[in-house]
């Protein structure tokens, strides 16, 4: 299943942010659970209306947010590799 089919955005909605369907639980807030250590059982317990295929979602939203914004200006990179070495 695409993200696209999960992860909905709306301007007057959790400030504009990414979030998963009518949970309202923004792509960040998951983001953060993971990177905090929690397992998808952990995030799944405590969320219990989440499914696995959201958390994949919201991971798959990520990594192409980050490609396209790699894509889109190739050389902020480099400037900021210059500016900070």
């Amino acid at each position: 299943m695409p993200y696209s089919d999960i992860i909905t955005i709306e301007p007057g909605k959790r400030g504009g942010k990414p979030y998963i369907r009518c949970l309202r639980i923004t792509v960040y807030d998951v983001l953060g659970y993971l990177a905090s250590g929690m397992t998808y059982d952990e995030i799944l317990e405590d969320f219990p209306h989440l499914t696995q295929t959201d958390i994949l979602a919201c991971l798959s939203y990520a990594a192409d947010r980050e490609r396209i914004r790699l894509t889109v200006n190739p050389c902020r990179r480099l400037e900021f590799w210059a500016l900070h070495n």
